[in-house]
């Protein structure tokens, strides 16, 4: 299908959680698809984002929102919504229960949707029976061919009431999929699925369909979960005399090993991953790659890149496999390779604020502590894999004080206190004297220390770097002093001979 207005696709999550990853690749192909591939071919490209909360039993709080602010930060906008308005509006299901109902009426006006008045009990003893005899679970279409008088009465006494799609029950369905194929289903295996329930709210079924027309939706791209019931779709689609738009479905998302992605594998939600430090480059480029390829061997695509390369032709029907550690990977070449140490540092800051080591103000290029965070940034760079290891690994960058630890810890192997309690003495008398910018001359200054004091250079180095970072690894030392600051480094050096010389005082 293809209108006026150009293609026009939608993404149209229920509001019941988190936005789970799979529909994190379902938008994205679908944002690629209208403001790439079809923008690239001269048609107007449009994404509407709908609210699909008619099942108001399963729904959350703030959701909605959610959703919206966390397709924001991974990098995608949309045309019309609820946020945005536009021509085709409401964009929420709830707020657009007039037309579900005239919908289901037409149909059963028309004889191709009717009143079932069966009850839970009833259906339930259905399926018991069912099963029993070995047969496929159903409905029986008890109602579809209820005498008039009967369905009168029933409405005179109020009897609940759900609205059925009468299923043709004897031939075939084709569905035409751009990524798979023709999908040929038979009638006669398919369910009347109920379209309108008994409070008034729309199924998927019937509230996809009405909306999907409304909104002149030319594009259908929806995970592979949809496909067995695409048959009953373009049925609906018949018999409201309405063109069926293009379908694509998605493929699927396997975990580690095989089987459905569950939280026991790990992180599913997209806020999750937003929240343990995944750049959204980095995973809009990781999820691009589940089931879409420009050449097999290309892996690093910014957004730019995809939209100009993404295609739907591309897409396989193959199910895909998310590998946590291949999107790490991912997390860690743009940390480590594609941001700019500025651009870093501003990613970090809240993460750093909320662990109560900055200000959120240290971002700001006229704050004193400005250049400290880019300093500690630069050094530790390419040692961060997700922005929320930052607190741990750059701590000791920005805090004034260190905690206290235990005086072993200073001791280097082959190495007595006393020699480590007179070496570092001696660099704190030291240290006043020294340019700690100049790290050629802070090198050679500590070698020609060690070499007074009858010491390896790694006997006087590790001392140091323990008395100031709090650790036994860091960046090079003559960065990690000159990063921390004279007055720091000095004060520092002060706790650890204290610690050594067996004075209560904490280490700060």
């Amino acid at each position: 299908m293809q209108s006026s207005t150009g293609v026009r696709v939608r993404f149209a999550p229920s509001p019941t959680g988190s936005l789970h990853v799979g529909g994190g690749r379902t938008v994205l192909f679908n944002y690629l698809f209208a403001y790439g591939q079809a923008r690239r071919n001269g048609l107007d490209g449009t994404l509407i984002l709908r609210i699909e909360d008619t099942d108001q039993t399963r729904l959350v709080e703030g959701a909605a929102e959610q959703i919206e602010d966390v397709l924001t930060w991974f990098g995608l906008t949309w045309d019309e919504g609820p946020d945005k308005g536009g021509p085709h509006g409401p964009y929420v299901q709830s707020q657009r229960i007039e037309k579900y109902t005239a919908a289901a009426q037409h149909l059963i006006e028309t004889g191709k949707g009717y009143r079932c008045f069966c009850t839970r009990e009833r259906l339930q003893a259905v399926r018991e029976a069912q099963q029993a005899k070995g047969l496929p679970p159903g409905y029986d279409r008890h109602c579809r061919n209820l005498a008039q008088a009967e369905i009168d009465a029933n409405l005179a006494e109020g009897k609940p009431f759900v609205v059925r799609f009468a299923m043709p029950r004897s031939g075939e369905t084709v569905v035409t999929d751009l990524i798979r194929g023709d999908m040929v289903f038979q009638n006669v295996n398919l369910e009347d699925l109920i379209l309108l329930k008994s409070d008034g709210f729309p199924t998927y079924h019937l509230g996809n369909v009405v909306d999907d027309h409304d909104m002149e939706i030319t594009h259908i791209m929806r995970g592979d979960e949809w496909i067995s019931t695409a048959p009953v779709h373009v049925n609906l689609y018949a018999a409201f005399g309405w063109p069926v738009p293009a379908i694509a479905h998605m493929p699927l998302i396997l975990a580690p090993g095989g089987g459905k992605l569950s939280k026991r594998h790990g992180s599913t939600a997209m806020e999750e991953f937003r929240q343990q430090g995944y750049l959204p480059e980095a995973l809009m480029n990781y999820l691009a790659l589940l089931g879409w390829s420009l050449d097999g061997t290309t892996e690093i695509f910014s957004k730019a890149d995809l939209l100009a390369y993404f295609t739907l032709e591309r897409v396989s029907p193959s199910p895909a496999t998310f590998d946590y550690a291949k999107l790490l990977w991912f997390n860690q070449q743009y940390i480590n390779h594609i941001l700019s140490v500025e651009e870093l540092a501003d990613r970090l800051v809240p993460f750093l604020s909320a662990a109560g080591l900055i200000d959120p103000d240290w971002a700001n290029p006229n704050n004193s502590n400005y250049g400290r965070l880019h300093e500690a940034t630069r050094l530790l760079k390419d040692r961060i894999r997700t922005l929320n290891e930052a607190p741990e690994l750059m701590g000791y960058f920005l805090r004034e004080d260190l905690p206290a630890f235990e005086a072993a810890t200073l001791v280097p192997k082959k190495t007595e206190p006393a020699q480590v309690l007179q070496a570092l003495k001696c660099f704190a008398d030291e240290l006043p004297a020294m340019d700690l910018d100049d790290l050629e001359a802070t090198e050679a200054r500590l070698r020609a220390l060690a070499e007074r004091l009858g010491l390896k250079a790694g006997q006087l180095f590790m001392p140091i770097r323990v008395a100031v970072t709090g650790r036994t690894e860091s960046p090079g030392l003559f960065d990690t002093v000159r990063a921390i600051g004279k007055d720091r480094v000095a004060r520092r050096i002060s706790g650890a001979i204290d610690v050594l010389a067996g004075d209560p005082v904490p280490f700060a």
